[in-house]
């Protein structure tokens, strides 16, 4: 079989991609969460708490709400049908978090929960604090040369 006749059959085998109805649910899901998460914010403030508080609430909200979802295997259900909607940021990290950490509960609370917990997390935070470092002395050296 040459590449050429592996490359056709391989493409005839593929599903045709549903790009524009995973944008869709990704963009209502994203925007859902972020709507729920405004309804909260709102209603905090109402409740009297400053703006800052009010966001501490809910943060606090949509990493618990999350964790209990992952917790009961709902949030992996949700990213699937919802797609990547489901990981704005901070619901994205509490289930990269939370999932390692029960999935190896059983090796104990040191080296099973607590080892594992960054697994996934871990090298976000590392490169994310690494490249922001890295801009913002870019940035101050720009702003020296060219100032």
């Amino acid at each position: 079989m040459t590449k050429q006749e592996y490359q056709t059959l391989s493409e005839q085998a593929v599903p045709p991609s549903r790009w524009v109805r995973n944008c869709l649910r990704a963009f209502c899901s994203g925007g859902a969460i972020c709507a729920i998460a405004q309804v909260f914010f709102e209603g905090f403030t109402a409740l009297s708490f400053s703006e800052t508080e009010a966001a501490l609430l809910v943060n606090f909200v949509l990493i618990g709400t999350t964790t209990i979802l992952t917790g009961f295997g709902l949030f992996s259900k949700l990213g699937k049908f919802c797609g990547a909607g489901t990981f704005i940021p901070i619901t994205g990290f509490a289930n990269a978090v939370v999932s390692p950490a029960i999935e190896y509960r059983t090796e104990g609370l040191i080296f099973g929960t607590a080892a594992k917990m960054f697994t996934v997390a871990g090298p976000v935070l590392v490169f994310g604090t690494v490249a922001s470092f890295t801009m913002g002395v870019l940035r101050q050296l720009f702003l020296w040369i060219f100032a």
